[in-house]
């Protein structure tokens, strides 16, 4: 029998009663200072509990990891106290959260990072095309380009791979299910895969293995604290022939089906829980060929998360086929807290504020109406 968005999944040991997911989505309202998880936070995922799994938005290791105003960390005491009353709140509805461990690498600037430091990077390639967004006001900010990056030594990597297994364990002590690492959409762990960003000529750089090889310790890492089975990592294959795509962040690879292949057969080796593909979103965005989908599906074994502008069409659609086991949905679960209540039972959906996706108060983040209501 074909699986439905209603068919029970199991994942890592944990049982899953449906397969809608609420994927990782920067709302940016932690608390300042200290970008502590807060009330209103712990509000916004009890309201979307009845996912059949949730992941945090990005939620950095260090504060070198922050490249966006008010989006929170696991790092300091105050988060991971923050994240235990968010956590007490999903699980007394009955829901899976799961961290995602964010480093935004060369996408930042001065103004966010320690003593106004310059942003680190694999190489000292500055971010073109993408904005970041600095405070210049209580509650104010605006977007800006990302400063220049200072290149990793070979010594510090090490390093940084320590400071994602501390992240772990944090998030261990708050009590989340398991850990996603963010390696996707330009962020530091792609900076270290993509062929656009890392030149090292260390073991770091060269070879698609060795630009792998940060992913690889990291996953060793954190897998010993959290069973490999409870870890999950996050791609964004792009396959696009036009320039205009191609300016996505820089990353679009020369062979994205061989970086990302090989890239899955490696976690799949590592007996990671699940591959979680964000499938590009915008206006007229190239759509995830059904090649590649087939071909994942045969390299990795585990479950495989997608997200992307999915309604209840295509999602079923791509269970059915078996590309994938479980759907996020992102700005359609942001403005309907009791998403799978109303899937369920065929009603009208509420439409998103995109005024109020980033930054703010309750107003487009825990006031949107339960169908109940």
């Amino acid at each position: 029998m074909q699986p439905t968005l209603f068919t029970p999944l199991e994942l890592g040991g944990i049982p899953l009663r449906n397969r809608i997911a609420l994927p990782p989505l920067t709302r940016c309202r932690s608390a300042q200072p200290g970008n502590i998880p807060n009330e209103m936070m712990r509000d916004y995922y009890r309201q979307r509990a009845s996912a059949g799994f949730m992941v945090t938005e990005g939620t950095q290791i260090e504060p070198r990891g922050q490249g966006y105003a008010w989006t929170p960390g696991i790092h300091s005491a105050e988060q991971i106290a923050g994240w235990q009353k968010v956590i007490d709140a999903v699980k007394a509805q009955g829901g899976t959260l799961f961290c995602q461990l964010w480093h935004v690498g060369r996408v930042s600037h001065r103004a966010l990072q320690p003593h106004q430091q310059p942003p680190i990077a694999p190489s000292a390639v500055a971010a073109t095309n993408v904005r970041v967004f600095v405070e210049t006001a209580p509650g104010e900010g605006e977007l800006v380009a990302p400063s220049e990056p200072q290149a990793l030594s070979t010594q510090e990597i090490p390093q940084l791979v320590e400071l994602y297994r501390q992240a772990a364990v944090n998030a261990k002590q708050a009590g989340f299910d398991g850990i996603e690492l963010h390696a996707a959409n330009g962020y530091l762990i792609n900076q270290f895969l993509s062929e656009h960003t890392n030149f090292r000529t260390d073991q770091y750089g060269g070879s698609l293995t060795n630009r792998l090889r940060f992913l690889k310790e990291i996953v060793e890492a954190i897998s010993t604290v959290f069973d490999s089975g409870r870890i999950g990592v996050r791609f964004s294959p792009l396959f696009s022939t036009t320039e205009e795509d191609r300016v996505y962040l820089g990353l679009v690879e020369s062979d994205p089906a061989e970086t990302y292949l090989t890239a899955a057969k490696m976690l799949n080796e590592m007996k990671i829980g699940y591959l979680s593909i964000a499938e590009a979103d915008w206006d007229n965005s190239p759509a995830l060929p059904e090649s590649f989908r087939e071909a994942l599906r045969k390299t990795f074994t585990s479950v495989i998360m997608v997200a992307g502008r999915y309604d209840e069409a295509k999602a079923q659609h791509v269970l059915s086929q078996g590309w994938a086991d479980l759907i996020g949905f992102g700005r359609t679960f942001i403005a309907n807290p009791d998403l799978p209540q109303r899937l369920r039972r065929d009603l009208a959906l509420n439409n998103v504020e995109l005024s109020s996706l980033y930054g703010g108060t309750a107003r487009g983040y825990t006031d949107y109406p339960a169908i109940d209501e």
